[in-house]
This record gives structure tokens, sequence and C-alpha cells, in this order.
């Protein structure tokens, strides 16, 4: 997890292998439109101890079902604008296929069970979260 902007640079060196024949890279991004509203912003929280070790579990997860080099998975939390990296998935394998379903594992992972939650700020003064913390799930 970190507050700041997510470098891709030293992840593709982390990640690189003279072993691996593919690197893949998800990026996701703070998108411009969500529900039929022009977005301005996303915050994102985390309950950072647990996040960051489900993220770890997720790179196990992937490195032990797939034949994989290496894994690098990166969280931002804090309030992002529109066309900033919000996560970043790199996988390298011996194999593109390899590479290309772990990456899309590990995303999808990380919806399932890694306690940071959404809210969107749209440009009509609202905002809502998408997933809510725990704080905001008890009436």
């Amino acid at each position: 997890l970190t507050k700041e902007p997510i470098e891709i640079g030293p992840l593709l060196a982390f990640v690189s292998s003279p072993q691996a024949g593919a690197i893949v890279t998800f990026i996701g991004t703070v998108r411009e439109f969500s529900q039929g509203k022009e977005v301005t912003a996303l915050t994102y929280e985390a309950y950072e101890p647990m996040a960051v070790k489900e993220l770890q579990r997720i790179a196990n997860e992937v490195m032990e079902r797939w034949k994989l080099c290496k894994v690098a998975i990166v969280h931002r939390t804090g309030k992002l604008e529109v066309g900033e990296v919000s996560v970043v998935i790199l996988v390298s394998a011996p194999h593109r296929a390899d590479a290309f379903e772990a990456a899309r594992y590990a995303i999808e992972r990380i919806k399932e069970i890694v306690p940071i939650w959404k809210r969107e700020h749209f440009a009509d003064g609202t905002s809502q979260w998408s997933s809510s913390p725990p704080s905001e799930q008890v009436e």
C-alpha cells in the first residue's frame, strides 16, 4: 500500500527475470464516468495491517497456482484524481498464458478479500461509497 503515486519502473525492474518470457502488467486507473455520472475523484481507504497481509496472500496464491517468476502488487490509498493510477499488478512468467491468468486472478482476489474501500466523488457534488468501510456499514 502507498499514499504516493505508483512508479511502474521499479516494479518492472523487480519482476524482470532472465527466465521470464512474458511480463503482464495490469494498471487500474480512476475513470471519468461511473454509474452514469461524471467522476471527479476517488478516495481509497484501507485497514492497512490486514490489507498488506491479504495482498501478500494473493501474491503467494498466484505464485503457488501458476508457474511464475515474480509478482508485484501495489494499491494506492488516499484521494486520486481522474486518470491517476490506483492499483498495479505485474506478473512475470516463462509463458504468457500463466502471466495473464495470474494477473487477472490477482485483481479479482483484491476486489474479493482485501479491506480497501472506494468512495466515488461526482461532479454534481455528491459522493458515495461503492464499497463501504466498516464504520459506514453500521447504522
